[in-house]
């Protein structure tokens, strides 16, 4: 993330000063990216590796942080997008998130993704969940154990998944940076502004900032369900609205103030209606079933009530990094460092260490502890002793300059 700059009013005079709680929210998101990864081995979804006992809670725990987790982490990027503009033109801009995007995605795709594919097929294999040769396997749809199925999704943005795993996050972010550079441009327009000012007049009254989800639930209800797979259409436009919606939060300071003053209410709305599913499903009602299948009537009301959740959970950990993380030291600058390379890094580590580690005689928590605490020394050390000190490496892997 580019250094981030605003103008704060100190008595009546516009001081420029540091957001450095955009840059925490950003470390932090990477580092629960990582979590998630890390702790995927061991819960019933899909992933590229998997251990043969797996974990209801620990399903039920990254169920509720992948409703709101990635749309808080393209949110994050869409302020970062924000600043940006104030300082470079659209050509500086554009050059710039190519170089700290889209070079990394090429770079981490190429090196990583065909060991990644191999490991996923040799689990897949010893599981017992696949028995088909390697080119096989890289060639054809093997439902639901390929986590990026279908293989050849034709004219898809899944294309970034196929290509680079979890670097689909660095293509998306890339793509959504040049689609959405004519929108950022125009709501510095006059007219823009006037739009802004009208949402930011909302934004003033008390929970005026809930309509902003009507958007958000527009998406999700007319996409979902012609586009159900994860990193398709639905999910592309969704999570770009996200990053758009991060970048309007400080176009006007009234948005801003909005979330310090409602946080309360967004925290309170998410959080109920979080108790609420987590009940139905105590209930033993196939809320998970719903969800994923359109055929049911209520697929559209659980579509519209994980799509509030995100909305509200996304702002409400906002506010956390305005009210706690205000403030900078050598780990936050360490942290910034090392972010884009370390993201590029975590999965294949994860991967190639729970692959080993999946299949020793071990309970599922010590497994799980080696793999969380293993693969982050091993991508960390890969970054601190290659990208750190070679210079064409700082350049491939999207450090700056």
């Amino acid at each position: 993330m580019q250094s981030q700059a605003a103008s704060r009013e100190t008595g009546g005079t516009p001081v420029a000063v540091r957001l450095y709680y955009l840059d925490w929210l950003r470390v932090l998101a990477i580092l629960m990216v990582f979590l998630f990864h890390a702790v995927h081995v061991f819960d019933f979804g899909s992933w590229q590796i998997k251990n043969a006992e797996q974990s209801e809670i620990i399903t039920i725990i990254l169920t509720l942080l992948s409703l709101w987790g990635m749309p808080f982490f393209f949110l994050v990027a869409g302020t970062a997008s924000w600043f940006a503009l104030q300082r470079r033109t659209a050509g500086q801009y554009a050059a710039e998130r190519f170089k700290r995007l889209l070079i990394p995605y090429i770079v981490g795709s190429l090196l990583f993704s065909p060991i990644q594919y191999y490991l996923e097929w040799l689990n897949r294999t010893q599981l017992g969940l696949v028995s088909v040769s390697f080119p096989v396997f890289l060639s054809q749809e093997i439902p639901p154990f390929n986590p990026l199925s279908l293989r050849f999704p034709g004219f898809s943005p899944r294309w970034f998944g196929v290509g680079g795993f979890h670097l689909w996050f660095v293509g998306f972010l890339f793509a959504f940076a040049l689609i959405t550079l004519p929108l950022f441009r125009w709501l510095k327009s006059e007219t823009g502004q006037r739009l802004v000012s009208r949402l930011a007049g909302l934004c003033e009254h008390r929970g005026g900032l809930l309509v902003l989800i009507l958007p958000l639930l527009v998406i999700q209800l007319s996409l979902r369900p012609f586009f159900p797979q994860e990193h398709d259409w639905a999910d592309f436009i969704f999570r770009m609205s996200f990053f758009v919606l991060g970048y309007l939060l400080f176009t006007d300071e009234r948005i801003t103030r909005a979330v310090r003053r409602d946080w309360w209410l967004l925290l309170a709305l998410g959080t109920a209606i979080v108790l609420g599913l987590l009940g139905a499903y105590a209930a033993g009602l196939p809320v998970m079933t719903w969800g994923l299948d359109s055929s049911y009537p209520q697929f559209y009301l659980i579509l519209g009530l994980t799509t509030i959740i995100a909305f509200c959970y996304t702002l409400t950990m906002l506010f956390v990094g305005m009210r706690f993380l205000d403030f900078t030291n050598r780990w936050l600058r360490y942290g910034q460092e090392a972010a884009l390379p370390f993201f590029v890094l975590h999965q294949p580590a994860i991967i190639v260490i729970a692959f080993f580690v999946v299949q020793w005689n071990l309970g599922l928590l010590p497994k799980l502890v080696i793999v969380v605490v293993s693969s982050f020394v091993l991508a960390l050390g890969l970054y601190e002793l290659l990208i750190r000190r070679i210079r064409p490496l700082q350049i491939l892997f999207g450090m700056k300059a």
